[in-house]
């Protein structure tokens, strides 16, 4: 369930900057990048803030399908 939450925070969060620099200002891509930058670090330290905040809140990853 972690896993789900954090793809779909993630994809959210870029999706949301790419229309708030559309409609609003470009300054907005900051946030995609940092949203990219963020996905990169976790790939190669495994380490994710928001996997930690989900833990402390009692989200576990019990019933992934996709084997996770």
């Amino acid at each position: 369930m972690k896993t789900r939450i954090i793809h779909a925070f993630a994809g959210t969060m870029i999706l949301t900057s790419i229309l708030l620099s559309i409609y609003v200002s470009q300054n907005w891509l900051w946030l995609t990048g940092f949203v990219g930058i963020n996905l990169l670090q976790s790939s190669m330290t495994n380490w994710c803030l928001l996997d930690k905040i989900l833990t402390k809140t009692g989200v576990s990853n019990e019933g992934e399908s996709c084997g996770v």
